[in-house]
């Protein structure tokens, strides 16, 4: 929590539960660190990195109902949430799947209309967000490996996710600076982002997010929430 401005909390689907969610929560309040909703599919055992078949209708009540949930746990330790990102096989369906995108960006503005609603540049999830009148933020990772076309490599395939320190801190540095990421393929692909994620179950995640914002620290970078001016 020392390192990051904004915080993803799994809402109980996925992973998580009340206890867990309150906890978190007060801990982000602790360090001012902005809170965000984290919805998944309702897929523990496998981590909601399972891609399963559910319609619209379905992820959009199962979406609003874990945002409402966290949202609810909040607002008892005076915490308003900021931000919704998807997670895991959902987000990643639904980057390909206007459907599915609206689905999750109407349950966001049930929940609250000032949620942001976080996803790849150029996906569907953004246009999602811009075409229910949500404001929107395009986001980067540090800790994965790209393709060529801007989307990440899938996690069962090799070297899809980063953890070594002298690579993944470079990454971040030029990613923000240069708006660019190094390709699987080693092509440097545009990708114009406003933040930036490392995830929590990343082998060393939290030196990971040490390290990064140390050396944005060193070069000049202001970091600060999304929904902070």
């Amino acid at each position: 929590m020392s390192h990051i401005t904004s915080a993803n909390v799994a809402c109980g689907f996925h992973a998580g539960n009340p206890a867990v969610m309150r906890a978190t929560v007060i801990l982000a309040r602790e360090h001012g660190v902005a809170v965000g909703a984290h919805p998944g599919f309702p897929d523990p055992g496998g981590f909601g990195r399972r891609e399963l078949k559910f319609s619209a209708p379905d992820v959009e009540k199962f979406v609003a109902y874990q945002i409402g949930a966290l949202s609810d746990i909040a607002a008892e330790v005076g915490v308003r949430l900021q931000h919704i990102k998807p997670h895991g096989a959902l987000v990643n369906m639904a980057v390909r799947s206007s459907a599915l995108a609206d689905a999750i960006a109407r349950a966001a503005r049930v929940i609250d209309r000032s949620l942001i609603l976080v996803g790849l540049p150029g996906s569907e999830i953004v246009a999602a967000g811009q075409r229910a009148g949500l404001l929107t933020a395009s986001e980067g990772y540090a800790d994965r490996a790209y393709q060529p076309d801007g989307t990440l490599v899938p996690r069962e395939q090799p070297g899809a996710v980063i953890d070594e320190p002298d690579r993944v801190v470079p990454r971040a540095i030029r990613m923000v600076q240069d708006q660019a990421v190094e390709a699987a393929d080693g092509q440097f692909v545009p990708l114009k982002i406003d933040t930036l994620c490392v995830h929590g179950d990343t082998p060393g995640a939290a030196d990971l997010a040490a390290g990064i914002r140390a050396a944005f620290d060193q070069a000049g970078v202001e970091v600060k929430a999304i929904g902070r001016e």
